[in-house]
């Protein structure tokens, strides 16, 4: 009890006070964490890169098929992180241990299904994504050992989920600091055998990245078994109830569905690029990579609306709820038309950062300067999704991501390159106008508020 007050004493009550520092105390640790999740994977790339182009192929390749993993990984994350909100909320911090303990159950049980589909299906899969033999030979021991793996990065994302749930956005960019570093510094000692370590290539990549998952994992379990946080995970009172299971998996069901329908919708529209050559390949590749600056603010501000959302329901207090997700919008607003305003000015100089060929200048100058214009639809797309997800209701933003990018946006690229002629200009318009209506969809059904009823 006594740890448990002097947590609460720390300032991680968001159903009172300012919604403003609230916000902040969230988001600013959320960006750190995105930015290093980031990291860690560009970290495996930069280390593998140095072993020639089949690694770097059987590495991109294989974290194609791992995003199987992480669309599940974050699909749990929502469900787990609205339920813990609203309990937390409500000061039922019995039922929200609960739901970690259930969450941390079904986790383990997805893992196990994970791990055999992986030894199995980890050389089909690669064969069946263009995979050359020699890529392959090097990606099915690597994808194997990944998925083998996973329970580190599921049990990892559902911890974050956990203590963010409960308003503590502190302790995982903590653990990912240290499983960050931790990568740095095993990755070349597996992949090159440095000192007394085998050199193991691109496997060492693989067990580098499950052994500083694994040790983020286990610090992350010793906090809440341990009554670190304001969640305490007891062993002594572990039982299965299959009724909190099913109430998180409805709301993780969506939630995995949302990211999933969005990188479908990017692989064809990628394929529809290709038709106009490798600068046009090069110009998107370029230009999606720095749309993901502008975003990742957004990926932490909206996480921090989803926290915030959730808890002030759980409080009975659904007119903060919704102030504090408008408010958040507002920030990243403000973010989106300064840094949209920069990319517009200086878009010629951005992409000739990543690369000087002037078909791909001008290629990306032009996807530049027409996305940008929709930059503050779609900061409200991400916000506005991610709070109706903290309210447990992941259902509406699934559906509105399923017909502005399945329907809209690759219907639209289809017809304006084809029926009239636009070429690339033609997928950027897509892209543009696809993401303007999904942020007026995502404002309007918010606004109508059915959000606030939901049940978790």
């Amino acid at each position: 009890m006594q740890k448990y007050q002097a947590f609460h004493k720390t300032g991680y009550n968001l159903t009172e006070g300012s919604i403003f520092k609230s916000i902040w105390l969230l988001a600013l640790p959320m960006m750190t964490g995105n930015i290093l999740q980031t990291l860690f994977n560009v970290v495996d790339m930069i280390f593998v890169g140095k072993l020639g182009a089949p690694a770097i192929a059987a590495v991109s390749m294989s974290g194609i098929i791992m995003m199987l993993i992480i669309t599940v990984a974050i699909g749990l994350s929502i469900g787990t992180m609205a339920m813990v909100a609203r309990f937390t909320g409500a000061n039922d911090i019995e039922q929200a241990n609960n739901v970690a303990m259930q969450s941390l159950i079904l986790g383990g049980i997805i893992f196990i299904f994970l791990a055999i589909f992986g030894t199995l299906f980890a050389e089909p899969l690669l064969k069946l994504i263009g995979a050359n033999p020699e890529v392959v030979k090097l990606g099915v021991t690597y994808l194997k050992i990944m998925f083998i793996g996973s329970i580190t990065m599921l049990l990892l994302f559902l911890i974050s989920a956990i203590l963010r749930g409960a308003g503590d956005a502190v302790t995982p960019m903590k653990i990912l600091i240290f499983s960050t570093i931790l990568n740095i510094i095993v990755d070349p000692l597996l992949i090159f055998g440095i000192w007394i370590f085998p050199r193991l290539g691109v496997r060492g990549a693989a067990y580098a990245t499950v052994f500083a998952r694994g040790m983020g994992m286990v610090i992350g379990l010793w906090i809440l078994f341990r009554g670190y946080s304001r969640i305490h995970v007891n062993l002594m009172k572990v039982k299965l109830d299959f009724n909190l299971m099913w109430r998180i998996i409805k709301i993780a069901i969506p939630g995995s569905i949302r990211p999933a329908l969005r990188n479908i919708s990017g692989l064809i529209v990628m394929s529809i690029v290709a038709l106009y050559g490798t600068y046009a390949i090069a110009a998107y590749g370029i230009c999606i990579r720095v749309n993901m600056i502008v975003m990742m603010p957004g990926f932490g501000l909206g996480a921090a609306a989803a926290t915030l959302v959730g808890q002030n329901l759980g409080a009975k207090k659904p007119k903060r709820a919704e102030r504090s997700a408008w408010i958040t919008l507002g920030f990243y607003e403000l973010i989106m038309v300064v840094v949209g305003a920069l990319f517009f000015i200086f878009a010629q100089t951005l992409i000739k950062i990543f690369n000087t060929n002037p078909e791909v200048v001008r290629m990306g100058m032009t996807f530049l300067r027409i996305v940008v214009l929709s930059y503050i639809f779609l900061a409200s797309s991400i916000i506005l999704q991610n709070a109706m997800c903290g309210a447990g209701d992941a259902v509406p933003p699934a559906f509105i991501t399923g017909i502005t990018h399945l329907g809209v946006r690759v219907l639209l690229a289809l017809m304006l390159t084809k029926t009239l002629g636009l070429k690339t200009m033609g997928v950027w318009l897509a892209i543009a106008i696809s993401t303007t209506i999904e942020g007026i969809l995502t404002a309007g059904w918010f606004g109508i508020g059915k959000w606030k009823y939901k049940k978790v």
